[in-house]
């Protein structure tokens, strides 16, 4: 029995895409095969219910909380795609063959500071793939998984008539306010739309969401705050296309081979994280081309750097509704 640690803490979006290699890892490797992940715990129900983990270890914070249980585990094989300070804690405690990501942190640095690319391309789950290749493990093309505990599918019985079939996701929310579109444009957006809407995001979107809803019409179904992320994930599975900033719900809907209409603010498409179909491509990227301040940062800010926020401000609407309504 070969038994492999994946080491991937966090965000959302990144533990999505490194379920590619837990299928590929479990499906072609020779003879029996236990896969354990290693994550935060407040990111666990991601993976809950995906049948090519074996075990998941999670830790509040501190790598020394799951250590020792790491150390019984006496795994084979750490493979890390996370790459950070926690993980080399683990690597090197475990003292087993260990593979890490190449994060490209370089790259990335000089195109933030300087706007130079030597950026590869490739999209992460590529590097994530390179990372284990030595196993002879190949991509299969099948693209990202996502599977909802039963206890999690929502009851579309309880939700409005309206919204129940043929209905558009829009993701609202994100962690940094430079990845999300202004209000004001997200409603503009929403007035153009054929179709019923249903708005995702967190408990912190929810005023928005009211606001996007009274501005809009009835066709507006704000949902914001009122789903965990499994509950969010079997919305977007019956939605017919997604409509996404670049957030944890891109590859949510990604991993459903959704068409994804994806919007990009201060991050670029470039650096690896665009939605990720395998050999298929339902995506439409949508961005504020030859701004000379973009990208401003790897993750994201606060608030615009320069002040005008013109990678938002000057989005296309038109795209945007052209790929969904068309």
């Amino acid at each position: 029995m070969t038994k492999i640690l994946i080491i991937r803490f966090s965000s959302i979006g990144d533990i999505v895409l490194t379920t590619a290699v837990v299928r590929c890892l479990k499906q072609q490797l020779y003879g029996q095969c236990e896969i354990h992940f290693l994550t935060k715990r407040t990111f666990s129900a991601i993976i809950k219910a995906n049948p090519y983990i074996f075990k998941i270890h999670t830790i509040e914070d501190k790598v020394s909380e799951v250590i020792d249980d790491l150390k019984k585990e006496d795994f084979h094989y750490v493979i890390d795609l996370h790459n950070n300070i926690r993980s080399h804690v683990v690597r090197g405690k475990l003292s087993t063959l260990s593979f890490a990501v190449n994060k490209i942190n370089i790259q990335k640095w000089v195109m933030v500071n300087f706007k130079i690319n030597r950026l590869p391309k490739m999209h992460i789950v590529d590097r994530y793939m390179e990372t284990v290749q030595s196993f002879g493990i190949v991509n299969d093309g099948k693209g990202l998984d996502y599977f909802i505990p039963k206890e999690d599918e929502v009851d579309f019985s309880l939700i409005p008539q309206s919204h129940q079939k043929a209905f558009i996701v829009f993701a609202i929310g994100g962690r940094y306010f430079t990845k999300k579109l202004p209000t004001e444009k997200i409603i503009s957006i929403c007035k153009k739309i054929k179709k019923p809407i249903f708005l995702l995001g967190g408990e912190e979107d929810k005023a928005i969401g009211e606001k996007i809803k009274k501005d809009v019409s009835e066709k507006v179904y704000n949902a914001c705050g009122l789903f965990n992320i499994n509950q969010s994930a079997s919305i977007v599975k019956r939605a017919e296309k997604v409509i996404t900033h670049d957030t944890g719900i891109m590859h949510i809907a990604a991993a459903f081979q959704k068409p994804v209409i994806s919007i990009w603010g201060n991050t670029i498409p470039e650096f690896g994280m665009y939605p990720y179909f395998g050999n298929d491509e339902k995506g439409t990227i949508v961005q504020t081309e030859n701004l000379k301040c973009r990208p401003c940062s790897k993750l994201g800010h606060s608030k615009c750097p320069k002040g005008h926020f013109n990678c938002m401000n000057l989005i296309d609407e038109d795209v945007v509704v052209k790929a969904v309504n068309g």
